[in-house]
């Protein structure tokens, strides 16, 4: 009998002796039958002309692998420490592996160390995972007779009428597998924390206790790993925004509502400033639209039959019902119907930093990076379908300066097509497809096709920034849309004298100002350029005796239109300068009798260095240029 094995996607004939020879060298993990992932078990039950893929720790899907069976070990290790938790689910992740817990009591550190312990006893015995298969009348009364609820509770709603356990020393576990052969195979592994989720993701139901872990194939992965975890620590947003006074979530306020505080709201300036003047360069116009509308609006935009969950619950006013906004284009609808338009005005292009409200749940809330409220750098954009895919080179143009110009210049670009659940023909979803498509070609940019992930309304290319820890963040996006101007009836006066339907493109270079800050922290850790920096400047004085000449300084800084603060706290110089480094401070002026008696001034960057004695009006220049430029400070020698 002849087996067909894919190596380095050719297909070679081989020998069930053959196959079997290979698999015992110990280097696989699973196979892989007919496109198929498999135990080594099955190899058994392979058929001439089977198609058999060999899964080794190199393969992209063996590190799920790994992780889904650590997570099962870990499952086994707290049964045996704890008999009385219930198990629920737990898979791997991007990142790793987690296990839901159903106990009364929360888990702690003491808790983690202790399963570790336990897991790394399981793994050292080198137990093997064992497969069977049975009813699913049979599966409900083993789990019902061992208090597994939440297990009889998935069976239930099964369709399939044979379904698969795994055992490993005891613990048996409800799962489609496969797993690697034996515990044995873990080498790397780490408990990560405990968090709350409730079971099933819904409110409703019981809160439970998340273990999240982690695995790799080898301890050096597993370190490398560990420590960017700690440096993506040090970065967090929301640790940072309280550090440096940047922005402030309040439970008086209500959760996922943000404040931002005058250090935020002077980066928020900053950013909302540059934003609009490159949008009038650009020949956008700039709207203000209202935080409410009628609810019909909604209804009529399709955004209730399609974004009902995702918007707030409308309230009555006048025995009107009205609605939080969700969305900004219905409102850039009515201005584009507030006159009569022909095709020599098009394309319009309406600019707007519209605040939007939208329903999330609590549990996925998540400092500024999932809000409740945010202000979308939102522009729509009215044009002809021949103008059509040239707007859709100027946004992509337009978006790469703007990341470019706050340090992002690394992407992934998506092509997103049409989903199940549309509106519309689908002559008009191949023609904004394509022209999306075309204008990608044109700019010679590298994407991927993210099939049924376009929006009810029309296809979209979304542009993920890498930041300095190559994560990747949603940010921008460019949405075709011939949909709305058909549900509202836009039109405009062509050349032949009729009327002709415009096209609407929706986009957003930033995404939300909220999200792009929390990226924007995490990505400089805090240390913006100095562009951004609330606070550009320190003058700080080293006694009393130098305050008149610090206030000079601080005066003609400010005079310049440079950010600075004054210290003349009667402070050690040592704690001032401590404290200017933890707030992220670009540059402190430091003074003392040298620099009073040489009418000269000390710099020292936020990294360290000192520049002694120099002329203020050279330090202007040096930092306004630095300013224009739009760079880090330590990217700038003297």
């Amino acid at each position: 009998m002849l087996i067909k094995l894919k190596r380095e996607d050719k297909l070679v004939d081989i020998s069930h002796e053959e196959l079997n020879k290979i698999l015992k060298n110990g280097q696989a993990i699973a196979i892989k039958v007919n496109g198929q992932l498999k135990d080594l078990e099955y190899v058994s039950s392979i058929n001439s002309n089977d198609t058999v893929e060999i899964i080794d720790s190199n393969h992209r899907e063996a590190l799920d692998i790994l992780r889904h069976s650590t997570a099962h070990i870990m499952a086994h290790a707290v049964k045996e420490l704890f008999p009385d938790v219930k198990v629920t689910i737990g898979p791997s992740i991007e990142d790793g592996f987690y296990y839901d817990f159903d106990r009364e009591i929360p888990f702690n550190e003491e808790d983690l160390h202790k399963i570790e312990k336990k897991m790394q006893e399981i793994i050292k015995a080198r137990i093997p995972f064992k497969r069977r298969e049975m009813s699913k009348d049979e599966a409900i009364e083993l789990f019902e007779s061992m208090g597994e609820t939440y297990k009889v509770e998935i069976i239930n709603e099964l369709e399939e009428e044979i379904v698969s356990i795994y055992e490993e020393g005891g613990f048996v576990d409800l799962c489609r597998g496969p797993h690697i052969p034996h515990t044995g195979i873990v080498k790397a592994f780490k408990l990560l924390s405990v968090a709350g989720a409730y079971w099933r993701g819904d409110e409703k139901n019981k809160m439970l206790q998340r273990i999240y872990g982690t695995a790799f194939w080898t301890k050096e992965e597993l370190a490398n790993y560990l420590n960017f975890l700690e440096e993506v620590k040090k970065r967090d947003h929301r640790r940072l925004g309280k550090q440096l006074k940047l922005f402030e979530i309040s439970d008086e306020i209500g959760a996922g509502l943000i404040i931002w505080l005058p250090n935020g709201a002077v980066i928020r300036k900053v950013i909302e400033d540059f934003w609009k003047d490159e949008h009038l360069k650009a020949g956008y116009q700039l709207l203000y639209t209202p935080h409410i509308a009628k609810l019909e609006l909604w209804g009529k935009s399709g955004h209730l039959d399609f974004y009902r969950d995702n918007m707030f619950s409308s309230m009555s006013i006048d025995e009107v019902a009205y609605q939080l906004k969700p969305m900004n284009c219905p409102f850039h609808i009515q201005v584009y119907k507030s006159e009569l338009r022909s095709y020599r005005d098009l394309p319009l292009r309406y600019a707007e930093l519209g605040t939007v409200y939208r329903y999330e749940r609590s549990g996925v809330l998540h400092g500024l990076l999932r809000v409740r409220g945010f202000t979308q750098d939102d522009a729509h954009i009215f044009c002809t379908e021949e103008q059509l895919e040239e707007e859709i080179q100027k946004v992509l143009d337009f978006t790469l300066f703007v990341l470019n110009t706050f340090g992002f210049r690394d992407y992934e670009i998506y092509l997103s097509t049409r989903p199940d659940k549309y509106v519309g023909t689908l002559e008009n979803w191949e023609k904004a497809t394509s022209a999306l498509e075309q204008a990608l070609k044109r700019r010679s940019l590298a994407y991927l096709i993210d099939p049924g992930e376009g929006v009810f309304y029309g296809p979209k290319i979304d542009i993920k920034i890498k930041d300095v820890l190559n994560r990747a963040w949603q940010c921008s996006t460019i949405q075709v849309d011939f949909n709305i101007p058909d549900r509202f009836e836009i039109t405009y006066r062509g050349k032949d004298g009729r009327e002709h339907r415009p096209i609407m493109i929706h986009r957003a270079l930033m995404g939300s100002l909220e999200r792009f800050m929390g990226v924007l922290i995490e990505h400089y850790a805090g240390a913006f350029p100095l562009w951004l920096s609330p606070i550009q400047v320190e003058v700080m004085t080293i006694s009393e005796k130098h305050i008149d000449y610090a206030r000079h300084i601080f005066n003609r800084l400010s005079k310049e239109g440079i950010r600075a603060k004054l210290n003349i706290e009667n402070e050690k110089i040592g704690y001032k300068i401590r404290q200017a480094t933890l707030g992220k401070i670009p540059y402190m002026l430091i003074l003392g009798d040298k620099e009073v008696e040489d009418k000269k001034i000390t710099v020292r960057r936020r990294d360290g260095k000192n520049f002694e004695l120099i002329d203020l009006d050279d330090f202007i220049s040096d930092i306004k240029r630095i300013i224009t430029e739009k760079k880090q400070i330590e990217e700038v020698e003297k």
